[in-house]
């Protein structure tokens, strides 16, 4: 039997995104996957689904405040969560972030695992700009990017060819029923199927018929 394809759909302004994103790399090599990593726009799909961010509803903004805490605690993730985080997200715009990662994707795919997870430190762990120019390529550098590719990627953020690979990814997101991040798709039995949330990875596992063993799983020897 084949490997599952499972797609995350992830932006790096949802701290969600990345409790999921570094599970399922310890899983990679553990569960029969082939992980792929598909970063798309989270403002799109809010906007096309009409959905609101957390914070738009006080109650819910300060549940999430501590149930961050508590998750990246659990997944081991080194996500910090200020007193102004949400506050925070809402003033902060991921698109430029999300184009450069994009092209990265698309131009030199080894490094978007570790340029993506450079974002999220950035934004989350050292709550650091991700908008201005410099700062991306900063965040480029810390990924291991020379500084020639990190020019290069950065003139690219603003061609129709990346801009259009964001929205059409944003756009297969959608098709499988995303309304926000991360969305896990596993094309499971020549369907794709969708999971919502960080939280929902022991449930992907049991469908796709394999074991969860926690956020932080002992490594195939």
């Amino acid at each position: 039997m084949g490997r599952t394809v499972v797609e995350l759909f992830y932006d790096v302004l949802s701290p969600y995104s990345w409790l999921a994103f570094e599970a399922l790399c310890r899983y990679r090599n553990i569960w029969n996957i082939d992980l792929r990593f598909r970063p798309a726009f989270l403002a799109g799909i809010m906007q096309q689904t009409g959905n609101k961010p957390p914070g738009m509803l006080p109650k819910r903004g300060e549940y999430l405040v501590k149930d961050v805490k508590r998750m990246a605690k659990y997944y081991q993730v080194p996500l910090r969560m200020s007193a102004d985080a949400l506050q925070h997200i809402i003033g902060t715009s991921s698109l430029m972030a999300m184009r450069f990662i994009t092209a990265i994707d698309m131009t030199n795919p080894q490094y978007l695992e570790p340029l993506s997870r450079e974002f999220w430190m950035r934004f989350w762990s050292q709550h650091e700009d991700i908008t201005q120019p410099e700062n991306l390529l900063t965040v480029a550098r810390q990924a291991g990017l020379s500084a020639e590719l990190s020019q290069k990627t950065l003139e690219m953020i603003s061609s129709a060819t990346v801009k259009d690979r964001l929205k059409e990814t944003t756009a297969e997101a959608l098709k499988y029923g995303a309304f926000g991040m991360p969305a896990v798709v596993a094309h499971y039995e020549g369907e794709p199927h969708l999971f919502f949330g960080s939280d929902r990875l022991e449930l992907l596992g049991s469908f796709i018929g394999e074991k969860w063993l926690g956020p932080v799983p002992s490594p195939k020897l």
